[in-house]
């Protein structure tokens, strides 16, 4: 079907909903997909008019894909959720590049506002708003929000503080969809009663406004107005869609479980000729974006399955840029420079995720610090492939295996302990842009601010007198006005209530 790709067979992908996993020539997850069939959705990507059309990122991961696997499922609902997870999982490359509506839509409220309002949003921040979702039918939320911001009267302007200066510029006011905060129609107090049935909605208490939607299309329908009856029935089945069909969905999505246990340590102990039988077992992982918020993850299985009181994880301290072979390297050598200091035992196999350069890199360090030998090896990607020190051949053993679906397991469950490690850092660096949100503060009083304390939760915890006395540029009621803001925006999701 394809010259890029002449393996592909379409008649060989289920024409089924599920998803499509696609792993470069290193074995690596580069992108994740949905579809409601299978086989069709695939085989758009092995047509060479598609090559020759694709712009350069679907292009480029055309290119890159080596290998390709399936899971089914029941409904294209479940592939949508089941995407979403496995994308969390292996954070892949592509879905990276191609993101635009691949982190799905949330609804949001910000309860520190003195007149809050609904607005759209694709990233969770630590800034204490209420956030509903995510959910993975855009056109369904918006309309489905869009009615209910009318229905409950909630302001849709911009304005922090809506007054009587910014009634004049209101189209809302004007056609009755808002209730009028501004001009004093009603009190903050009704206002935020209105603010409460939203969320107590939004949280999917939906049964009152169904049937408040049936009621109308019944009494449209009665004066024969058959497109206004046309319209409540699309927000009813909107509603269903969102809330009724997520909560079934979200029950019964299941990732397919590893195959661990007590034969598959036997099984593995004997393909590698071990000397003793591998019950302790434990697997590094790298993760980082070009060099920068470095990691490595240690994960421990004991007798097949995973021992999670022994994980360890690792800031990379002393490696500049993307090396990844220098970052095996230094987490081996803290790891194991510490097991020695405190005459832990080592473990009966220590794997790397990765090939000849991985897996030199863990002999350099073992044996720099004086390790007593016991038994490494590398896992490469592409075809699980086993490198053992000394050997210049790999050895393959049975795909379908036992060993090596334990070995598949230990390796992908370091990867998810690395990449989920690595996704907390980046999201500290989310939550560190709170400060963007503070009026006057620019990137260089940003920079002050951060370099002075840390953090904006260490921020937190100081006084306006000790901001402005700590740093240049900012006075004693700018420092206030921070304090207020991180107050009403509290880490710990607490705001005064409504």
């Amino acid at each position: 079907m394809s010259k890029l790709h002449p393996e592909f067979r379409p008649s060989d992908i289920p024409d089924k909903p599920g998803c499509y996993i696609y792993r470069d020539r290193f074995g690596t997850v580069i992108y994740v997909g949905k579809a409601a069939n299978l086989r069709r959705r695939m085989s758009q990507y092995f047509q060479d008019s598609r090559i020759r059309t694709a712009d350069p990122k679907l292009r480029s991961l055309i290119h890159s894909i080596a290998t390709w696997e399936t899971i089914t499922v029941r409904t294209e609902d479940e592939a949508l959720i089941l995407e979403s997870r496995l994308i969390k999982e292996y954070a892949p490359h592509y879905n990276v590049l191609m993101r635009d509506d691949k982190r799905y839509l949330m609804l949001k409220i910000d309860p520190a506002e003195t007149f809050p309002r609904l607005k759209f949003a694709r990233l969770k921040k630590d800034d204490s708003c209420l956030y509903f979702g995510p959910f993975p039918k855009g056109s369904a939320l918006h309309l489905t929000a869009d009615f209910l911001v009318r229905h409950f009267g909630i302001r849709v302007c911009r304005c922090a503080e809506p007054g009587p200066e910014d009634r004049a510029h209101c189209l809302a006011g004007t056609v009755r969809d808002c209730c009028r905060p501004c001009v004093g129609e009603v009190t903050k107090e009704e206002y935020d009663e209105r603010v409460k049935k939203l969320i107590d909605v939004l949280n999917g208490h939906i049964s009152e406004v169904a049937a408040i939607l049936k009621q109308r299309m019944a009494e449209a329908a009665a004066k024969q107005q058959f497109e206004k009856a046309a319209n409540l029935r699309d927000v009813a089945d909107n509603l269903d869609c969102l809330y009724v069909g997520r909560r079934r969905n979200l029950a019964n999505v299941q990732i397919p479980s590893l195959v661990t246990g007590s034969g598959a340590v036997k099984e593995l102990g004997e393909a590698l000729c071990l000397p003793v039988m591998p019950d302790n077992i434990e697997c590094f992982d790298i993760s980082n974006i070009s060099g920068t918020l470095a990691v490595a993850s240690m994960v421990h299985f004991t007798g097949g399955r995973p021992d999670k009181k022994k994980y360890r994880r690792f800031r990379i301290r002393t490696v500049e840029g993307p090396n990844d072979f220098a970052m095996m390297k230094e987490a081996v050598t803290r790891h194991f420079s510490r097991l020695m200091d405190e005459g832990r035992p080592l473990p009966d196999l220590l794997m790397v995720d990765g090939g000849k350069g991985q897996l030199s890199s863990a002999i350099d360090a073992l044996v720099a610090i004086h390790c007593p030998p016991f038994p490494v090896i590398g896992l490469a990607k592409k075809h699980e492939e086993v490198f053992i020190p000394g050997e210049s051949e790999s050895i393959r053993l049975p795909i379908d295996g036992a060993a090596v679906k334990l070995l598949q397991a230990v390796r992908d469950e370091a990867h998810r302990f690395a990449i989920t490690y690595h996704r907390e850092l980046r999201l500290k660096t989310i939550r560190d842009s709170l400060l963007d949100e503070i009026e006057g503060i620019g990137e260089t009083r940003k920079a002050a601010l951060l370099r002075e304390f840390g953090s904006v939760r260490a921020l937190r915890n100081a006084t306006p007198e000790e901001i402005a006395a700590r740093v240049n540029g900012i006075g004693i009621e700018f420092a206030r006005t921070i304090c207020d803001y991180l107050a009403k925006h509290a880490s710990d999701g607490s705001v005064d209530p409504l």
